[in-house]
């Protein structure tokens, strides 16, 4: 076929690049089924299974309905009773969850160019670490996200440094 960009299917061999493949995957599993049941008032579930044996599933309406539906789990919970209620709030999910989305995009940005100006102000000064920024230099949208990051910093140093003490043999 002409421009496929198909790739051959097979086991991820690290362990931990699995783990990362299957989480995205699965997220992207859950995304296609809910492109398909939003718009169409499709019902349908998809279930899957981590390497270790942990189920997953995601359900349109619900999982739970689904199943009754097909004559599987509780048969009272048929989704023609509930389907107008159900495809409601999980439409109303759906556009809070685009709404986040949108928000988390602004923010992100918003902190890239916060962590840009507190990089310009470290080397303008010739610092090395990002923490040695010249606060002075700072605006005040830096300042409030400086001293958050800092005070992450010193939590992490100090829990590391707590954990390295109590790995010490008893003297």
């Amino acid at each position: 076929m002409k421009g496929c960009q198909c790739r051959e299917n097979r086991l991820v061999e690290d362990r931990e690049s699995r783990q990362v493949t299957f989480s995205k995957r699965k997220s992207g599993i859950w995304k296609k089924a809910s492109e398909l049941a939003l718009p169409c008032r499709a019902s349908l579930t998809v279930v899957v299974f981590s390497e270790a044996g942990k189920g997953f599933a995601f359900g349109s309406p619900s999982t739970d309905a689904v199943l009754a539906y097909t004559g599987y789990g509780d048969t009272n919970a048929h989704p023609a009773a509930t389907d107008d209620v159900e495809w409601e709030a999980l439409e109303a999910l759906c556009r809070e969850t685009e709404k986040k989305g949108v928000e988390v995009v602004v923010e992100a940005a918003r902190m890239s160019v916060v962590g840009k100006k507190v990089v310009d102000v470290q080397t303008q000064v010739g610092r090395w670490f990002w923490w040695e920024a010249d606060v002075e230099a700072l605006g005040e949208a830096e300042l409030p996200e400086f001293a958050r990051a800092l005070q992450h910093l010193r939590d992490n140093v100090r829990r590391r440094a707590d954990n390295l003490v109590s790995a010490l043999p008893p003297q």
